[in-house]
């Protein structure tokens, strides 16, 4: 099983940059021109202005089971550590399939233009609670993250789509993404830096000399934060991550019908959806108007 879904990846990856090779790359005002990766290398932060993703939103009654059992501890303990930003900052909680930098209000339409067709409903579990850094040693930004179960055909599909939409998607960014340059770029390996150069992310599978290469990890993050991860942060969050995982031992079982054009903060977390697309009958609905549109 996970063969034949790792191959249907590399297809539908080659298939979508075998349309786009042609295709220029398009700048921030919309126009055909070069990706600007001279923010790569800096020591600061690039200014993020724009972040839009392809993101699978949590159904409400996950989202329920979530506020239920977990976000009352973990509201307490970030306030308990003096993280009050964390504590109260917005996000519609999801699983990522990519993200790109563009300050182009444009950008999700170009998106919902160059989507690869969405797999059907998608059921994963979701299980075990962890912190990561976006660079081990960065200092920030890092987060608090549910991870998806790592096997099964609902991973498999997850990971095919992630290799299709990002070679469909990532060229419409206008640069990299601001969270992966400054300190964080500094730290990554070499693999996650070409990522950063040709991709503009990291975290993302590509197909490389006709094969696919994976290095995303689908997951929901529960918390989202720009301050630095002192050990002392880093431990009490550990810490709470596995009391989260004695909570909820055998995790979530999620069924994902929905997939949506997002835009995000700095650090991923969603602050408005722009479109929501049906896996079950494929219609769009652009979420400001209520309106069904055609792709």
């Amino acid at each position: 099983m996970r063969n034949r879904f790792a191959g249907m990846g590399a297809l539908l990856a080659m298939t979508a940059i075998a349309g786009l090779a042609a295709a220029p790359a398009l700048a921030a005002d919309g126009n055909a021109g070069q990706i600007d990766n001279s923010a790569i290398g800096q020591e600061a932060f690039r200014p993020h202005v724009r972040t839009w993703g392809l993101v699978f939103t949590l159904p409400e009654a996950v989202v329920g089971k979530l506020n239920a059992t977990v976000a009352g501890p973990l509201k307490e303990q970030l306030l308990a550590l003096g993280l009050e930003t964390e504590a109260i900052r917005s996000n519609i909680p999801h699983v990522t399939v990519v993200h790109i930098h563009n300050p182009d209000e444009k950008t999700p339409e170009r998106m919902l233009a160059a989507l690869p067709r969405p797999p059907a409903p998608v059921q994963v579990q979701l299980k075990k609670f962890y912190t990561t850094e976006a660079a081990k040693g960065a200092g920030s930004p890092w987060w608090l993250d549910l991870g998806v179960v790592k096997e099964g055909p609902g991973y498999e599909t997850l990971m095919a789509y992630n290799t299709a939409a990002t070679a469909a998607l990532a060229p419409l960014r206008d640069g990299p993404l601001p969270r992966v340059t400054g300190p964080v770029y500094a730290k990554m390996g070499e693999a996650g830096k070409e990522l950063v150069r040709t991709m503009g992310v990291s975290g993302v599978n590509v197909t490389k000399d006709g094969k696919e290469a994976r290095t995303h990890n689908p997951h929901n993050t529960l918390v989202y934060s720009a301050k630095p991860f002192t050990p002392a942060i880093n431990a009490t969050m550990d810490g709470l991550a596995a009391h989260f995982n004695a909570i909820l031992p055998e995790g979530v079982p999620t069924t994902f019908d929905t997939v949506s054009i997002v835009e995000l903060g700095f650090s991923g977390n969603v602050t408005r959806e722009v479109y929501r697309i049906n896996l079950k009958d494929g219609s769009v609905r652009d979420i400001a108007s209520g309106e069904i549109v055609k792709r």
